[in-house]
């Protein structure tokens, strides 16, 4: 058996934390040997290939529109430049074998310049040429966080109902 990246052993853990081998996931999609069912497969080996170096696979599992402006320097320096620590998938829409489209939402962990990175991506895909195509993504930016009450000023009453203001009391040293 052939290994399908020079850089990836068929018995090695799939990158994309399928729980299966590369030879048994990602491997033979990057490879071409078949194609991706679905449109999470294809998002899979795509991860994959940035934890594997191999950006040729990104280029062409996207759409031709998208290939015209694939950028494959700056998607390269971004595969060795990062650390990777695995995919989770969030949710899937539509994407299956009889679809013509579907949608993945995913986190892509990561560590770069000594930081822990978390992408959040909601990407689409079309079937383009019989087969799965990645056609765009959004980032999903973190929540803000909402506070369940008010804040309190510094020269608010503090609300342990000492009668001090909350600088004078629980806010000191804050």
């Amino acid at each position: 058996m052939i290994d399908y990246l020079p850089t990836m052993k068929n018995e090695e853990p799939c990158p994309c934390k399928s729980g299966k081998t590369f030879g048994e996931c990602c491997g033979p999609i990057i490879s071409g040997a078949r194609q991706a069912e679905t449109a999470e497969a294809l998002m899979r080996a795509r991860y994959s290939c940035y934890v594997s170096g191999d950006v040729e696979f990104l280029r062409t599992s996207a759409t031709k529109a998208v290939q015209t402006d694939f950028d494959e320097e700056s998607s390269r320096a971004w595969s060795k430049a990062a650390k990777w620590h695995g995919l989770e998938i969030i949710a899937t829409e539509k994407g299956q074998p009889g679809d013509d489209e579907g949608v993945v939402e995913f986190r892509a962990l990561y560590s770069a310049n000594d930081e822990f990175c978390n992408h959040h991506e909601v990407s689409r895909f079309v079937k383009e040429d019989g087969g799965w195509k990645f056609s765009d993504g959004d980032l999903v930016g973190e929540k803000p966080v909402v506070r369940e009450e008010p804040k309190v000023g510094r020269n608010d009453p503090c609300p342990c109902g000492s009668g001090k203001k909350y600088k004078k009391c629980c806010g000191r040293g804050k």
